[in-house]
């Protein structure tokens, strides 16, 4: 009974944890193309929000709870479709540190600019292109982490 509780909620977490990055991605790209710092001040507030509140706090259960029902059922770490999501996992966190670092720095810069009627700086764009860009491989993980997790017996027999 503890591995199906653990396995629901490590499900859930997963979906929040995806669910919550891609949706998160997708309002602040959007909002930078609206060109409206109203808009993008209001999304990157409530992006660095969301990061507090549902992907901070999945990123730390994912791991323990993966870990802990392979341990239930007396899987090693080694074993390889758990191995390779831990690797990609990795990566993914890996990414999504300075993506964190990012939205903080831009948010900050977009109230500035909102505050003072200004335009957003280049710096602002600079970091909003490398927020992107470091976003694919950290999507491309995921993905990845979770199509190992649901053919895990397919793929490695």
């Amino acid at each position: 009974m503890t591995y199906l509780i653990l396995k629901y909620f490590h499900i859930i977490s997963a979906i929040l944890l995806f669910g919550t990055g891609l949706g998160s991605a997708f309002y602040k790209w959007m909002a930078d193309r609206s060109d409206d710092i109203n808009h993008i001040a209001i999304t990157n507030k409530n992006v660095v929000l969301a990061d507090w509140l549902f992907i901070t706090p999945t990123v730390i259960f994912q791991p323990l709870s993966g870990i802990w029902m392979a341990s239930l059922v007396g899987l090693p770490l080694t074993t390889p479709w758990i191995m390779y999501s831990l690797i990609l996992y990795v990566i993914a966190g890996a990414c999504w540190l300075p993506v964190v670092y990012l939205q903080i720095k831009m948010q900050k810069i977009a109230n500035h600019a909102l505050e003072n009627n200004k335009e957003l700086p280049k710096q602002y764009w600079k970091y909003a292109k490398v927020w992107f860009v470091l976003g694919i491989p950290a999507f491309i993980a995921m993905v990845l982490v979770v199509l190992l997790m649901t053919l895990k017996s397919t793929l490695f027999v």
